[in-house]
């Protein structure tokens, strides 16, 4: 079996993190991650095909943002948290932070008959 490449601590790039969770299918897999900890693939929630979330999953790896490894037949993946936050403190946290808000509904507040609009 081949070893997965997962970079030293001191080579994860702020570029590749950035670019790994920009795309929609991946930062949902970061957050999911955060919130439940490591799982195997077939735990991650994403509806993809096995080769675009084999795709996905070692464009986070190559980031530095996934550590995964082989339990039985199953790779377990997790976060590089504490990785990340030495080498860009609370990048991770912020950016899930606000990606957890900008999925939440926003209540739009009517104005009062009278009241000026802005």
């Amino acid at each position: 079996m081949r070893r997965l490449h997962h970079p030293n601590p001191e080579d994860i790039l702020l570029t590749d993190v950035l670019y790994a969770l920009g795309d929609p299918v991946r930062l949902a897999i970061a957050q999911r991650l955060a919130q439940k900890g490591a799982l195997p693939c077939c735990e991650l929630g994403v509806a993809v095909p096995k080769s675009t979330l084999s795709h996905h999953l070692r464009i986070m790896r190559e980031a530095g943002l996934l550590h995964c490894h082989k339990e039985g037949t199953q790779h377990i993946n997790s976060l590089r948290r504490a990785d990340l936050n030495a080498r860009f403190p609370g990048l991770l946290d912020q950016i899930l932070d606000v990606a957890m808000m900008a999925s939440q509904p926003v209540e739009r507040v009517e104005s009062q008959p009278g009241e000026a609009e802005h």
